[in-house]
């Protein structure tokens, strides 16, 4: 979907999602701190209006915003600060909405808004939609499969060098996963840093370097593959993110096997 813009400058996109849970289930995984970062980014939200909510995307870059309306279970928003420029699309404005239905489930909706009279933005933000897309059904995954539970994250990029498609294959082959299709089970090969679980999602026919499993080992969880151009090189995000008792303790043992794995196949450019 287009970004959407109105004779005043006004901007927006939008994305949604149909969850199950109740709204104060559905809340907790989208407006507090814990509930965020076992979905999304490592997260903290201080929960009231003039709070500070700050996502960390990696180290120096963290986004940061300020709650300036504060309605649980069913809506929030939260304003981002910055002046317009080539780095900064200025002030942004982004509401997170959840309607209950009908079944026990929720629709959740997220709304980023902000004034320009240029395009420069636009592009990026059609992106930040497409990024939501991705994340939201990781979203699903977690409140269908691990709602509440205790959760540890952890994700690491390699990088290779164009076409997108030669390095996507290069990866699913070394890890054992190539070819993979809903539903099949996977396990990766001798030499790879050992997961398994059941494939949920690989990527559609205009955007194939993406994949989405529900783990089993080495802890119940999710994790999500894909792969993207950027700057001459093409990226490769692995996010693992592992629920329940021994979650932390898996993380611990298998983060290291990945960033051993990716520096030796996958190494940062220079």
């Amino acid at each position: 979907m287009p970004v959407k813009k109105d004779p005043s400058g006004r901007r927006s996109i939008e994305a949604e999602v149909e969850v199950p849970g109740t709204p104060e289930e559905v809340w907790r995984a989208i407006a507090t701190g814990p509930g965020i970062s076992s979905w999304f980014v490592p997260s903290t939200v201080d929960e009231r209006v003039d709070g500070a909510a700050v996502c960390n995307f990696g180290p120096g870059m963290e986004a940061a915003s300020t709650i300036k309306i504060w309605e649980p279970p069913h809506r929030y928003v939260a304003e981002s600060v910055g002046a317009e420029s080539a780095e900064e699309p200025g002030n942004v404005a982004t509401e997170w909405i959840v309607e209950a239905r009908a079944g026990g489930t929720c629709v959740v909706r997220v709304v980023h808004r902000w004034f320009t009279s240029k395009d420069d933005w636009d592009q990026q933000f059609e992106g930040h939609q497409e990024g939501w897309k991705s994340f939201f059904r990781i979203l699903r995954l977690y409140l269908t499969h691990f709602a509440g539970q205790p959760s540890t994250a952890f994700q690491h990029t390699g990088f290779g060098p164009e076409p997108k498609e030669k390095v996507w294959e290069g990866m699913t082959g070394l890890l054992g996963i190539a070819g993979a299709a809903v539903g099949q089970r996977l396990k990766t090969a001798d030499g790879a840093p050992p997961f398994a679980g059941i494939v949920e999602r690989v990527g559609e026919a205009a955007y194939p370097e993406e994949l989405l499993l529900r783990l089993d080992e080495p802890a119940p969880g999710v994790a999500h593959f894909f792969a993207m151009a950027l700057g001459g090189q093409i990226l490769l995000s692995m996010r693992f993110y592992l629920y329940g008792p021994k979650a932390a303790a898996a993380a611990a043992n298998v983060e290291p096997l990945w960033q051993a794995w990716i520096k030796q196949h996958f190494p940062a450019p220079g």
